[in-house]
């Protein structure tokens, strides 16, 4: 859809839109992404960068120390071709001439001045010479370690560089010797010359500088002793005390290596140790730097460039959020329109933002969609309108219900329920009932009557809101369980005056009109099911092996006949009769309405009947009604009458079959209670038939 041609409401529109959640972690990916594929490249290159001048510096260092050592090494093999060019001079007879000698060394040889010290030695070892400074020194003066090199060469036959001839630092000095051939390669003697350790032609101090804080050039013997060092008061000093360098030297010692004039450099975690050795005079040159004063340059070269690529990244994140932020206006302004659709804001045209691709479909199916929500809404406001008419006009209740909560209640359901309109809406469906109990019990009868029927048709006893209670008939169906949620429609007819009358009507059929309580008809059906109930248990009892006269009782009957009362009714009228009967009627009830029931057989009979009564319960019963009818003394008419009752008692055993046996058998006893004086009970048991048919009975 094309943007709107209306210029102002364009206008209207904001000229930025926010961009919402899924933009903006969209954003924060991105942004996310460059950060870290920008770090990532500085640290690379930084890494690189540090790995490549810590190669250069290797590289460096290892060519400075081997350059030293050569140079070292050069200065030895200048000295002995000196030292070769005075043993030229000698011959055989000027050794046996030691003034000769002298003179030869003094004033004939120039080089002989090159040396701070000379000596020369027969081939017997006998000293025929010893100048130092010029000057002659004896024989006696020449230090062992000199004298023990001479005699090496004079056994070796070989040029030698002889170890440290230590002293003071100042005196410290390295002999060269060779011997001395005849011109059959017999050995003859030896020559030997010596230089001071600092002096020009060897190590002189100038040679270490210039002296750095960061780093250390140390000559050293093969022994650990320190020849040369940047700082003068390590001289003579032994190499395990240096940092950085003895550790080398330790793993050198351990390999037991030969010395190399090759240059090796190994690095460190806070020095960077070059040693190359000198193979003539088993020296080794060293190089000892410190690394991290090496690297400091480049180590603040990195973290300015670190510094400058968070700008960059930072200068870069902020363009690429604002890039991103501009592209996703179209989709900003979608999400307000949808927005506006959803809360039904749109009375007017949704400004839709204009272009192709996703947006534009987008557009397309947001448009269609609110044509569609405008016609639903259209029909859904026809439908609440009819619905409604029928809530308010339908002759019977309505109610819907949905999770146990009244959702809907029509205007007649509120009528029979005694509440106003809108009152129920909302509240829990067990208000309409007297207890937990009676609302547990609908509910499962309606669940066994959907489950078997898929629907309920039954009468209920609902509470008013006055507490009254109202039958009415329901009728149930669960409409459209997945689209309500559990929902379930109920239709109510207001059932209560029909139930009353109904009710009315069975009660007049079992009850005495003037009394209340059973009549003949009901006291005869009540009992043939006690009879047949009993009966039946016995034929259990029965198959089970258990002799009928062995069953237990189950209760006793009595048979109640007023004494005098056709007194009353001869003297004070009918109508004090009646009032009798109910009275007498009223204390009955009240006797056994715990133990059992009561009824009028007619006239001033009454019957009690005590199911599961003891026979001992059974008599205590009888005689407290006995007693309490004698009791009572009613006056009518001026002049008072004292009333009595005969009762016969009849166990209820296995003998009686009948409700006429049972009649029969309690009115005779009730006639034995006349014959002996009225007033009194009298108590009897079934026994057996008499040859008549007529049951026989006697004292219990």
């Amino acid at each position: 859809m094309t943007p709107p041609a209306n210029p102002v409401a364009a206008a209207q529109e904001p000229a930025l839109s926010l961009p919402g959640s899924l933009v903006l972690r969209l954003m924060a990916v991105a942004a996310l992404v460059v950060v870290l594929a920008s770090a990532a490249s500085v640290w690379l290159v930084s890494r690189a960068a540090g790995q490549e001048a810590m190669r250069r510096v290797v590289g460096q260092q290892t060519d400075e120390v081997e350059v030293v050592a050569r140079l070292l090494a050069s200065k030895i093999e200048q000295s002995q071709k000196v030292l070769r060019t005075v043993a030229q001079g000698i011959t055989p007879a000027m050794l046996e001439s030691p003034s000769s000698l002298d003179w030869l060394l003094q004033q004939g040889l120039p080089a002989v001045g090159f040396f701070d010290a000379l000596q020369v030695a027969r081939k017997d070892g006998e000293l025929r010479l010893n100048i130092r400074a010029g000057q002659l020194i004896k024989a006696a003066d020449l230090d062992p370690a000199e004298r023990d090199a001479l005699r090496r060469t004079l056994i070796d036959g070989k040029p030698q560089v002889s170890e440290l001839i230590a002293g003071r630092t100042s005196n410290a000095r390295i002999l060269f010797t060779l011997p001395l051939h005849s011109e059959e390669g017999a050995v003859l003697g030896v020559v030997a010359g010596a230089l001071r350790l600092q002096s020009q032609g060897l190590l002189p101090q100038s040679m270490a500088l210039p002296a750095r804080d960061d780093s250390r050039l140390v000559v050293f013997t093969r022994d650990g002793t320190i020849l040369s060092h940047t700082d003068p008061a390590r001289i003579m000093g032994q190499v395990r005390d240096e940092p950085g360098l003895a550790p080398v030297f330790a793993e050198w010692l351990r390999r037991a290596q030969p010395v190399v004039g090759r240059g090796v450099t190994e690095v460190q975690p806070d020095h960077i140790v070059s040693v190359a050795g000198m193979p003539l005079p088993q020296w080794f040159v060293a190089r000892v730097s410190n690394s991290q004063a090496l690297l400091a340059p480049l180590q603040g070269a990195q973290r300015d460039a670190w510094w400058l690529a968070a700008a960059v990244i930072a200068l870069g994140v902020l363009l690429l959020a604002t890039a991103m932020a501009w592209m996703a206006q179209p989709l900003a302004q979608l999400c307000r329109g949808a927005q506006q659709l959803l809360r039904h804001d749109a009375r007017g045209a949704i400004e839709w933002p204009g272009g192709r691709g996703e947006v534009g479909a987008l557009v397309r199916v947001f448009d269609g969609l609110a044509q569609q929500r405008r016609q639903q809404d259209h029909l859904h406001a026809l439908l609440h309108g009819q619905f409604q008419a029928i809530l308010q006009n339908a002759s019977v209740g309505i109610v819907i219900t949905r999770h146990g909560v009244l959702e809907v209640v029509g205007r007649q359901a509120c009528l029979t329920l005694g509440y106003a309109e809108g009152e129920l809406q909302g509240r829990p469906a067990r208000t309409l009932y007297g207890s937990d109990a009676d609302y547990a019990r609908l509910g499962e009868r309606v669940q066994s009557a959907f489950a078997a029927h898929g629907t309920f048709d039954g009468d209920v006893c609902f509470v008013r809101k006055d507490g009254s209670p109202v039958w009415a008939r329901v009728q149930g169906r669960k409409v459209n369980s997945e689209a309500l949620g559990g929902g379930t429609v109920w239709m109510l007819e207001d059932i209560t005056a029909a139930r009353e009358a109904q009710y009315q009507q069975a009660w007049e059929l079992t009850h005495d009109a003037l009394t209340q309580l059973h009549n003949r008809s009901a006291f005869d059906h009540r009992l043939a099911l006690l009879l047949a109930e009993r009966s039946a248990r016995s034929r259990a009892t029965g198959a089970a092996g258990t002799a009928v006269d062995d069953a237990p009782d189950d209760g006793v009957m009595l048979f109640l006949d007023l004494d005098h009362f056709t007194l009353v009714n001869d003297v004070a009228g009918h109508d004090a009769g009646d009032d009798v009967l109910r009275h007498v009627a009223r204390l009955i009830e009240t006797q056994v309405r715990q133990v059992g029931w009561s009824a009028r057989l007619g006239g001033d009979e009454f019957a009690v009947v005590l199911p599961g009564c003891p026979l001992a319960r059974g008599q205590a019963v009888a005689e407290q009604l006995r007693a309490t009818v004698q009791a009572w003394e009613p006056s009518y008419q001026g002049r008072s009458f004292t009333l009595g009752v005969s009762i016969g008692l009849v166990v209820l055993d296995a003998h009686l079959h009948d409700v006429a046996s049972v009649l029969n058998a309690a009115d005779m006893a009730c006639y034995d209670a006349k014959r002996a004086g009225r007033n009194r009970v009298e108590t009897r048991h079934a026994r057996d038939m008499t040859s008549s048919g007529r049951m026989a009975l006697g004292p219990y």
